[in-house]
């Protein structure tokens, strides 16, 4: 796992995207569909809403490995996520995240046998931070195809661990 200053790095990339892509197993392939983050803080975990009857959850139901990935090509940062999803009916978090924006969603209210959650521990991931402007990055690239090296772009850090270490 990653430290809890590592944590907050993470958050600090992914927490104004707000949208996800949440890849799950559908039978051989694999299947993705954007999720929006609900949460204000990031401890290791991810929260989302989801409708409990989905596919989406089914599919985490039978395999419960994931992946949450992000990208924000204006500012040139993308985060990998990979995890494990569990769906659940939690009603106290239910409660605490419920905002407008999700009860367009849910229409018949947050007490709805449907509404749950889908909570996605992470367990390693990769991101890329290369937030420089387009014209330092072609000078870099420049310099380096010069030089016959790679060009240096950026922040890109591998962290986590594998599932059950």
């Amino acid at each position: 796992m990653s430290s809890p200053e590592h944590k907050q790095k993470i958050w600090d990339l992914i927490k104004h995207i707000k949208t996800g892509m949440l890849t799950t197993h559908h039978g051989n392939e694999l299947r993705a569909r954007p999720m929006v983050l609900v949460q204000d803080e990031y401890d290791g975990t991810l929260w989302f809403y989801t409708d409990l009857k989905s596919e989406k959850v089914f599919e985490v139901e039978r395999d419960h490995d994931v992946c949450l990935s992000f990208a924000d090509p204006d500012n040139q940062v993308y985060v990998s996520l990979t995890g494990v999803g569990k769906p659940t009916r939690n009603k106290e978090l239910i409660n605490k995240y419920w905002n407008s924006f999700v009860a367009a969603w849910f229409p018949e209210g947050k007490d709805s046998a449907n509404v749950g959650m889908l909570e996605v521990k992470i367990l390693k991931g990769e991101h890329w931070d290369s937030s420089s402007s387009a014209m330092v990055k072609s000078v870099k690239t420049m310099t380096a195809k010069i030089k016959g090296e790679q060009p240096d772009l950026g922040e890109h850090e591998k962290f986590g661990t594998k599932k059950g270490s």
